[in-house]
């Protein structure tokens, strides 16, 4: 017999059905065939016998076309099974659907024209916040990127190697930056987002000066080229933007009218979660269950992950205020696994800001 098996360059399965694609390439094609004998009417001698053996080819469609594969944030916490991360196991229910996220690669591409770069990774930021994009069909080192856009926050593409580096958290101690990313002697494609974001004396104070308020949503379009006319681009919309006030911790109504100075809204659980359950609305689609489910678009630690181990945020690893409470039952949300939390609003915790 005559069989044939098709797997993509991950090792993943591929019908016969379905589309190639630039980014799942180089595909392994096995030919194979058990023993037989054939035989015909005519012939001398009239009949044969085989042994079974089996070929490999490798194919490349569209090996001509460029372009982005995945977008990858913090992949912490997003199903990779049995990891320890902090306190927490990465497992399955963190995963969202196959179309949207892949645990080791991030968030694949949901759109490559304009009209719908909204549907793409990522859809809400803060300053210092950065992910990693993977291309197929060019050399990456090659590109020269410009970045179009219009507003207050800057996105920056650099070509550049992860951070082997650290930083202390008053939680968790050492901190080691870009920890979801195992070779760190390969450069990556490293998009970072810069905008408003409290300085130490508006963290301290208890009535800060107004910061400066993006006119949002905002629309981004990376552009990279090389010398041989090959185009790469990336295009997303940042819908929210989100300031934290550091390690100053303070009550609920304290966070509120801190975030009230700035111009700003304190942050509600379906900002920042699509976690269920309880007296609370988290985003949706709805994770199902009492953590995050990785998704565009359903909140800012279902789309980023682990929020404080990014370098240079200075984000921090304990739960945040939000804006819902029920008489002074206050609801907080957990950054690690947006897991939330209720607790007396005269409870001191940290304060996360947004707008719109």
């Amino acid at each position: 017999s005559l069989s044939v098996s098709i797997t993509d360059k991950n090792g993943r399965r591929v019908s016969r059905s379905d589309t190639l694609s630039v980014c799942s390439a180089p595909y392994r094609v096995t030919l194979s065939s058990t023993g037989g004998s054939l035989t015909t009417l005519y012939g001398v001698p009239n009949s044969s016998t085989f042994s079974g053996s089996s070929v490999v080819y490798y194919i490349n469609p569209n090996s001509q076309q460029p372009g982005v594969c995945y977008a990858r944030p913090n992949r912490y916490l997003g199903g990779n099974t049995g990891n320890r991360f902090v306190n927490d196991i990465d497992h399955f229910t963190y995963v969202g659907p196959a179309d949207i996220w892949d645990p080791d690669k991030g968030f694949l591409v949901q759109s490559t024209n304009w009209s719908s770069y909204r549907l793409n990774f990522p859809t809400t930021g803060a300053d210092g916040l950065y992910f990693d994009l993977d291309i197929s069909g060019v050399d990456a080192s090659q590109l020269t990127w410009s970045v179009v856009t219009r507003g207050a926050i800057r996105a920056t593409v650099s070509w550049t190697r992860p951070r082997s580096d650290s930083h202390r958290d008053p939680i968790w101690g050492t901190v080691q930056h870009d920890s979801w990313i195992s070779d760190k002697s390969k450069n990556v494609t490293r998009v970072t987002l810069n905008g408003p974001r409290a300085d130490s004396t508006r963290i301290q104070s208890s009535n800060p000066s107004p910061l400066i308020v993006p006119s949002l949503p905002q629309t981004f379009v990376l552009v990279g080229s090389d010398r041989s006319g090959n185009e790469v681009r990336y295009g997303f919309v940042l819908k929210q933007w989100f300031v934290h006030r550091g390690d100053k911790e303070g009550t609920l109504y304290e966070q509120s009218s801190w975030c009230s100075g700035l111009g700003y809204r304190t942050s509600q659980v379906k900002d920042l979660t699509n976690a269920s359950g309880g007296y609370w609305q988290g985003a949706m689609p709805s994770s199902g269950f009492a953590g995050y489910q990785r998704r565009i678009g359903a909140g800012f630690f279902t789309e980023w992950g682990y929020i404080p181990h990014y370098a240079s945020t200075g984000f921090l690893a304990d739960s945040f205020w939000t804006g819902d409470h029920i008489l002074n039952l206050g609801f907080t949300v957990y950054p690690a696994s947006g897991d939330v939390g209720g607790y007396d609003v005269f409870r001191h915790h940290y304060g996360l800001c947004t707008v719109p």
